[in-house]
């Protein structure tokens, strides 16, 4: 498939050309770029959230055994949030209810992500003995840093634009895309929503991690700055995009999960204050501590018997007569 090059005015670019292909074929396995920039974006995430964890104390790649649980739910849950909320895409008539699996497709939801990765940290952190909120705080830069990188995922499949407008950073989309409004003619330009939020998320992640450092929050609050931060520019790229979407009182239904948001970052920051005034010891819950030495501990565990022989008299003599002599003797 091909597009009509971008056009330029006194030799400036004047628009957005959509990418010419979305995927390549390795022999009979085919790639697609939105797959790549979603799996960029969790390995981003989780470099990023492992060093930061790892300042704090933390076990070095902790982070992996917690995502082991997380990303596959966040997944899954990205996916069913997302054919919910947009049913009549894939039941109904002259439509594949198959569909609804082909999530290379595009089609995933940020905030069933945030709802499957919530309860998969929490199984995650209570195998490892971290703190939720300590994971959540070390995640948040790395989260919407992932965020970013998966809308570039979004202009590879020519999907989730805005309305029509004739800035010159307008979006090219070929008036054979499905998503292509009816009525508008050929080369009508749209605004690049992905590129908003892209520069948006980004621009949050250095805001995160300057306040996280600066004013050192901790017990969940930077988790609610980034609940605030990502959700508030939501509402605004949400309110231009004309994709179609399940309205409810005249608001799109990510409008309202973002304005809910915004709202639940209040409230964690708040909340967490008022109860977590000081910082944070350690981000391991009480009796979990990473020893940090790089030897087993296998006396802590609940299932240690310890089957060694008890010591004779003559070894408790032994080791009495190895002690050194107090200093008055020496």
């Amino acid at each position: 498939m091909t597009f009509a090059p971008a056009s330029a005015i006194n030799g400036v670019l004047a628009s957005i050309p959509s990418p010419s292909v979305s995927y390549f074929d390795i022999g009979p396995l085919r790639i697609h770029f939105y797959a790549l920039c979603i799996i960029a974006g969790i390995i981003v995430a989780t470099l990023l959230t492992n060093h930061r964890l790892t300042k704090r104390g933390a076990e070095p790649w902790v982070v992996i055994d917690i995502a082991l649980i997380a990303v596959p739910l966040a997944i899954i849950f990205a996916r069913v949030y997302h054919v919910l909320t947009h049913w009549s895409f894939y039941f109904g008539p002259g439509r594949d209810p198959l569909s609804a699996l082909y999530i290379w497709e595009g089609g995933i939801a940020i905030y069933g992500a945030l709802i499957g990765g919530a309860i998969g940290a929490l199984l995650g952190c209570r195998w490892t003995g971290i703190k939720f909120w300590s994971f959540a705080d070390a995640l948040a830069p790395g989260l919407i840093i992932a965020q970013a990188m998966g809308r570039l995922g979004n202009y590879f499949n020519h999907e989730l634009f805005g309305l029509p407008t004739t800035l010159p950073w307008g979006l090219q989309i070929e008036s054979t895309n499905p998503a292509f409004p009816a009525g508008l003619a050929p080369g009508t330009l749209f605004h690049p929503t992905f590129l908003y939020e892209m520069i948006w998320n980004l621009l949050g992640a250095a805001v995160l991690l300057w306040v996280g450092n600066r004013l050192r929050l901790q017990w969940g609050r930077l988790f609610g700055l980034y609940l605030i931060w990502y959700s508030a520019g939501r509402i605004v790229w949400e309110s231009i995009r004309i994709d179609p979407s399940d309205v409810f009182l005249g608001l799109r239904t990510n409008v309202w999960a973002a304005i809910f948001g915004v709202i639940v970052g209040v409230i964690i920051m708040i909340v967490q204050k008022r109860r977590h005034p000081g910082f944070e010891a350690s981000p391991y819950r009480l009796g979990r501590e990473w020893r940090g030495s790089g030897a087993v501990q296998s006396q802590d565990t609940p299932d240690y018997v310890d089957v060694s022989e008890p010591p004779t008299d003559d070894s408790a003599a032994d080791v009495t007569s190895a002690e050194p002599a107090p200093a008055a003797a020496r």
